[in-house]
């Protein structure tokens, strides 16, 4: 049988994540283009692994992550705040290059020299 608050609370956590994190006021996490790409909870609600991505690249998506940490309790409190739930998980952040690897796709796909629909081969 599917667990739907599971999915529920994993959703409503990566939206309250996004809302918080641009509170944050730790400059790592401040000074760059921070998303959240992913939110996965454990079932006992006890984990909550999010994985954040910048378009600055890998590296300051590792800065930044260093900053989550360090402001991992306010973030959890804050969460605490905004959600009803008998126990707030622990944030475990993971940097991804999820960003810096669509935009990575996206110039390849534009730099191919595909014909458009109303063009025909005849005219090469």
């Amino acid at each position: 049988m599917p667990s739907y608050k599971i999915d529920r609370v994993t959703e409503d956590v990566r939206r309250e994540l996004s809302a918080i994190l641009r509170e944050v006021k730790d400059p790592r996490v401040k000074d760059c283009l921070l998303s959240v790409v992913r939110v996965e909870v454990t079932n006992d609600l006890s984990y909550c692994t999010v994985y954040v991505s910048t378009v600055e690249g890998m590296e300051q998506t590792k800065t930044a992550v260093k900053g989550l940490k360090s402001a991992a309790g306010y973030i959890r409190r804050e969460l605490g705040k905004r959600l009803s739930l008998r126990h707030v998980p622990e944030m475990l952040f993971k940097p991804t290059d999820s960003i810096e690897y669509g935009a990575h796709i996206s110039r390849i796909l534009n730099d191919l020299d595909l014909p458009e629909d109303g063009e025909s081969d005849d005219e090469l």
